[in-house]
């Protein structure tokens, strides 16, 4: 909670310091928003990653099955892997189907990916060049259990962090924004990776799991080994150059009502969960 604030502040003060509208922030990837769905819907970006790294993932509305497991169960409107659940077989699948209500959320079935570890990269591009990047960290989620598919997260206890930048040379980061770049001009965005090593992530040879571009918390910041100085160190450069992103948002892109639409669907799902 601490570090969020941290971020939401440190974007707030530059905003002010640097004549940019806080609100602003909910247009930064607004063009990907889809307005009818009230999300940014996973299966619209499906439809923007290249096919090598693209894991078969469908709208769970009950008329088919996986043809291999394990999968994992995912809300469309879900975030930090809120309401994932892997399922092992078709008994568990059927059993989870027979709990939800009318009310319930659309829900998708994802693939699981074959690679054995888990990455993050989360990245700011350059305010004058979106096809730059400012901002780039790569972190791996790691997790002490003997699972071989955990559903990582900030609600797992198993799961924890470090810090794959000392590791990387700038050439190595310019390849990895290279194949991630291919996704969309998007001016904020966390990617979650499978690959089986960093050689592996560098050279391309991974799977996309998710891609977060409504509120998408830097991992980095969950490294225990990082000082507390880093830390703020990098929020306040990450936020600083959030903030010139957002101020580079050409007045002709189409305003949409982000914010609205995400609170409507965040006070549903709060009802649901009270009700059930």
């Amino acid at each position: 909670m601490l570090t969020r604030l941290s971020l939401i502040f440190t974007y707030i003060f530059y905003c002010i310091r640097l004549g940019v509208a806080p609100w602003r922030y909910f247009q930064l990837n607004a063009p990907y928003f889809n307005e009818q769905r009230n999300l940014f819907s996973k299966l619209d970006m499906d439809t923007r990653i290249p096919k090598q790294w693209l894991l078969e993932q469908f709208m769970d509305l009950e008329s088919r099955d996986p043809n291999a497991y394990p999968v994992f169960v995912k809300p469309e409107w879900g975030q930090n892997s809120q309401g994932v659940v892997k399922v092992d077989n078709l008994l568990q699948l059927n059993t989870l189907r027979k709990q939800r209500t009318a009310r319930h959320p659309f829900y998708l079935i994802q693939q699981a990916a074959p690679e054995k570890r888990e990455f993050e990269v989360f990245m700011i591009p350059n305010q004058d060049d979106l096809q730059q990047y400012a901002i780039l960290s790569i972190t791996e989620t790691c997790n002490r259990s003997d699972e071989l598919f955990p559903v990582n997260g900030i609600y797992n206890k198993d799961s924890y962090y470090q810090d794959c930048a000392p590791r990387l040379t700038k050439p190595q980061l310019d390849k990895i924004w290279g194949h991630l770049k291919q996704l969309g001009d998007y001016r904020i965005a966390r990617y979650g990776l499978r690959a089986d090593s960093l050689e592996d992530l560098i050279a391309g040879k991974f799977h996309i799991v998710e891609v977060n571009l409504y509120v998408p918390m830097p991992l980095l910041l969950l490294v225990k080994e990082l000082s507390v100085v880093k830390k703020l160190n990098f929020i306040r450069s990450a936020m600083k150059q959030l903030v010139l992103v957002t101020k580079s948002i050409p007045d002709t892109q189409p305003s949409k009502s982000v914010f609205f639409k995400k609170l409507q669907v965040s006070k549903r799902l709060k009802s649901i969960n009270k009700t059930t």
